[in-house]
């Protein structure tokens, strides 16, 4: 084959930096169907390499393996993840032209990210000729296919009062914006903090704040650093009042979405909702943050494998046939360590406020432990003064389980993305005109039929909604879906009322390998 003919050598209208008009367009229409095999070795070479992991366990070998046999199926995502392991040397040789090679393949098949990715080779110079010009011009090409990167990145070079070519920012505000939104209809969380900062620049604080917010929902760690410091210092963005409980979550959630970039948070209103709503109750934990703004997926009891707490020794053990209860058992008991149990029953062990990424894993490789009343409550072996304050939570006593079948976890939830929750006691169902019947969580989807199906139609399509509140709008995101043409279910996980009036953040879990288990 010629050169010339290669896809990285194709011909390519100029990037216009001064241009009118935009097209916005999404990518999830030119994205190609996936083999459902290989889907399965794309997700397993994720989860050797999943940022819930130490940097020194992620295994990137094995990924190198999984993802060459999916990318002989044409996996598009798992050829894109290969090249920039060629890129980096890592799991395989570093090969660069192999790199830019699986690139090409992937633009063959039209997808958008891959255009994207030709442009970042070509402004570093990686397995191509260094060059700005094509680089550029490839990224508008794939914002104008849909690419939401290309369109945060190109959004940002625009947002700029005037053009320095030098320093690659050019004036074109007008359409700086519309790139942006378009990006942020995607869900794109650069997009989102990239345009909350200018609007309120703008002087449109509470547009700002809502796109922000957006932003932390999508997983943009910068969005959450600068509300938490909005919030804490009672800035414009924050309406000029200081919150500094809300900058603190804000800060909190920054902190864990350092730690894993892959997060999505779309039920961020159930832990952190935007004022005037009163804060819920929080034990001041990272992980309950987390966890309850995390996107759900509902699950049957039926449908749950036996737990292992039976094959268990010593304080671990529990009776088969036997689970803990959903919620604790006598409300948040929590005790010190080197204190005595005021109450008999399981407790778990937890560090109180876990930043490092081994404090993280530490606390979630903890199980129940049983300590009868009166006794004094020990540190595991592999704590140590350093390891940070730890505390014993008390969960309760076994309860009777319901009969346990077969069942499949959904690989987002190994990889600490999604929650699997129990099914709802009953079936609630509401179109998006009407206000929330019941508060929780809710999932929407439109007809598949719908033009916009394959944009909205997302596993993190959710949002916590109180009772008597309206739905989330697209239209406020800039999807042109009505909410009439949405159907939204009811996932339950509602905080918990206290005596007080105030609520707290009820997470009611279970894993495929511990049904049933508590985290308070």
């Amino acid at each position: 084959m010629f050169m010339h003919k290669l896809p990285r050598n194709m011909s390519l209208k100029a990037f216009d930096p001064h241009r009118k008009e935009f097209p916005c367009n999404y990518e999830k229409y030119s994205e190609t169907p996936l083999n459902e095999e290989a889907e399965t070795w794309f997700r397993e070479g994720l989860a050797a390499t999943s940022f819930d992991l130490w940097p020194d366990d992620r295994d990137y070998v094995k990924a190198a393996k999984l993802w060459s046999k999916s990318a002989e199926e044409k996996h598009w995502q798992a050829m894109l993840n290969l090249a920039s392991l060629y890129i980096q040397g890592k799991g395989v040789g570093k090969d660069t032209e192999r790199a830019v090679s699986l690139v090409e393949e992937v633009m063959k098949m039209g997808i958008p990210r891959a255009f994207d990715f030709m442009g970042t080779l070509h402004i570093n110079g990686t397995g191509v000729r260094q060059d700005a010009t094509r680089a550029y011009a490839f990224w508008s090409l794939a914002a104008e296919m849909g690419s939401a990167d290309a369109q945060a990145y190109l959004g940002e070079r625009l947002n700029a009062s005037r053009d320095d070519p030098a320093r690659e920012t050019w004036g074109n505000k007008a359409l700086a914006y519309k790139l942006l939104e378009c990006a942020h209809a995607q869900e794109n969380g650069r997009a989102a903090s990239i345009l909350g900062l200018s609007l309120g620049l703008d002087g449109d604080q509470q547009r700002a704040l809502n796109i922000l917010h957006d932003g932390v929902k999508f997983g943009s760690e910068k969005s959450a650093i600068f509300l938490a410091v909005s919030f804490g210092s009672g800035d414009a963005t924050a309406n000029s009042r200081e919150d500094k409980d809300r900058g603190d979550r804000y800060g909190a959630i920054a902190d864990m979405l350092r730690l894993n970039p892959d997060l999505r948070l779309p039920n961020l209103d159930k832990v952190l909702p935007l004022p005037p709503a009163i804060l819920p109750y929080w034990d001041g934990e990272k992980e309950t943050l987390i966890n309850g703004a995390k996107p759900v997926k509902a699950t049957s009891l039926a449908d749950i494998k036996p737990s292992p707490a039976s094959l268990r020794q010593g304080r671990a053990h529990i009776p088969d046939g036997l689970v803990l209860p959903d919620e604790p058992q006598g409300g948040h008991l929590i005790q010190h360590l080197h204190t005595d149990a005021t109450i008999s029953g399981f407790w778990l062990a937890q560090l109180a406020k876990p930043y490092t990424p081994k404090q993280v894993a530490w606390n979630a490789a903890q199980v129940p432990m049983y300590y009868a009343q009166g006794e004094s409550f020990t540190p595991p072996e592999d704590i140590t003064k350093e390891s940070g304050v730890l505390r014993f939570h008390y969960l309760g006593n076994p309860v009777p389980k319901l009969p346990a079948a077969r069942h499949v976890p959904d690989w987002r939830v190994p990889q600490g993305v999604l929650r699997e929750i129990h099914v709802p006691s009953r079936d609630l169902r509401s179109s998006g005109l009407l206000t929330a019947p019941a508060t929780g969580i809710w999932h929407g989807e439109v007809d598949p039929a719908h033009p916009l199906a394959k944009v909205f139609n997302q596993w993190t399509r959710q949002a916590y909604v109180e009772e008597g509140q309206p739905f989330p709008d697209p239209r406020d995101r800039g999807l042109d879906i009505s909410p009439k043409d949405i159907q939204w279910q009811w996932l339950d996980q509602a905080n918990q009322p206290l005596p007080s009036g105030r609520k707290d953040i009820t997470i009611r879990n279970f894993s495929p390998s511990e049904p049933a288990s508590t985290t308070r």
